[in-house]
């Protein structure tokens, strides 16, 4: 059962909303619901047909059709729950104390109006989801913001389906995330910057001399922008494309959204707290499904492989708000989900090391920006690429991003 009537379900785009365009936008929807359904009920399911569907405009529509198709996008046999526990996690749980102040921060993340007592519930079933799959997953370390997502799932496919989608989301597309330290999280973080620097080299130049780093983007990341959107429309409309696609997505739409605001950034001081500032505060009003097309047309353009070399660079440089900025801790404060993460990162900081001066690499004659930016792609060839890279990398389920 959906558990979020009381917010209602439906698509983000304008181009599917009602007015003037009711009885296209109508037709569209019914086209779509039946060609999901067909996917659906194909023998063998229809995969592939799936993941388009999750990707092109408006996504999965409604929390029913995400209640049948997210578990096929994740690989999930919905028929084979995991089993009950019969210790008492949270007597045991070293993280339970963490956990339950998370969740009770966690209000607005229920829908408006829902009943205090229903909101309760589903927050002790929240607990009790995220210390089941810690303890069957020993391996995994909890951090602030891992909520943010257990919860997306738990109002969209309920209790029954959430301990086994989430243990298989914790096992693959999070597990980095879930590691002790924050080395992989730092990794994937650093592809920011060299896709920047693809679509926009004076957007990428400016932001390396203000020296911001990436700490602004890891709430976005780590809880797949659960965390900082607050209309949990747009939420799921990206949990949609990112189950369908690569694990590194989430970075390619953090791009696209520093590359949507480029005229805000270059208007900034050029200095570290005004473009941090300024990052971390992310619009509520973006244009998601033409977003979503352009980090769809990046990762096709872009893709992790020819971006691997930079990012390492990146690290090695350790141009990141840790390194360069005194009030690293006051800054990143703004970001609540990442404290753990942060207490982690504390571990990998070295002696402070102001860069000589900024590296500007000579620029060729390049179109990019207009071709990747000035383009409104409904997601086309762009998606069947997106979608053939994520099924090359589902069936096995062995994410190795950095071998």
């Amino acid at each position: 059962m959906a558990l979020r009537s009381a917010q209602g379900d439906g698509p983000t785009s304008s181009r599917w909303d009602g007015g003037a365009e009711k009885t296209d936008f109508n037709a569209k929807r019914k086209k779509k619901v039946s060609e999901i359904h067909q996917a659906l009920n194909s023998d063998p399911t229809d995969v592939a047909a799936l993941r388009r569907m999750a990707i092109s405009e408006g996504g999965l529509l409604t929390d029913e059709i995400r209640q049948k198709v997210w578990p096929k996008l994740l690989n999930v046999n919905t028929s084979d729950p995991p089993p009950i526990s019969g210790k008492n996690l949270r007597q045991g749980s070293k993280d339970y104390q963490q956990v339950l102040l998370d969740v009770r921060r966690s209000l607005r993340r229920f829908p408006p109006g829902m009943p205090e007592k229903q909101r309760e519930g589903l927050q002790e079933e929240l607990i009790d989801i995220i210390l089941l799959i810690l303890e069957r997953n020993p391996q995994l370390h909890y951090y602030q913001g891992y909520h943010d997502i257990v919860v997306t799932f738990l109002l969209v496919v309920g209790e029954k389906l959430t301990p086994s989608l989430v243990e298989k989301l914790s096992t693959h597309h999070l597990r980095d995330f879930m590691d002790p330290t924050m080395d992989n999280t730092k990794h994937i973080l650093n592809y920011l910057m060299p896709i920047i620097d693809q679509v926009n080299p004076e957007l990428h130049d400016f932001m390396q001399s203000a020296e911001v780093g990436t700490i602004f983007a890891l709430s976005w990341l780590i809880t797949w922008f659960g965390h900082v959107l607050s209309d949990f429309r747009h939420v799921v409309r990206l949990y949609d494309f990112f189950l369908a696609c690569h694990p590194l997505m989430p970075i390619y739409f953090a791009a696209v959204i520093v590359l949507y605001r480029e005229q805000e950034v270059l208007d900034c001081d050029c200095d570290m707290a005004s473009v941090h500032h300024l990052l971390s505060q992310i619009p509520q009003d973006l244009p998601y499904e033409t977003l979503i097309s352009r980090a769809g047309d990046l990762f096709v353009q872009f893709p992790p492989s020819e971006l691997a070399r930079e990012a390492s660079a990146q690290q090695q440089a350790e141009k990141t708000a840790a390194s360069t900025f005194k009030d690293f801790e006051l800054a990143s404060a703004q970001q609540r989900p990442d404290a753990v993460l942060r207490q982690r990162f504390r571990g990998l900081l070295r002696p402070e090391e102001r860069t000589k001066d900024v590296l500007t690499k000579p620029r060729t004659n390049r179109f990019v920006k207009l071709a990747v930016m000035g383009l409104t792609v409904a997601l086309g060839a762009a998606a069947l690429a997106v979608v053939k890279s994520a099924l090359e990398w589902a069936p096995k389920f062995q994410l190795q991003l950095f071998p």
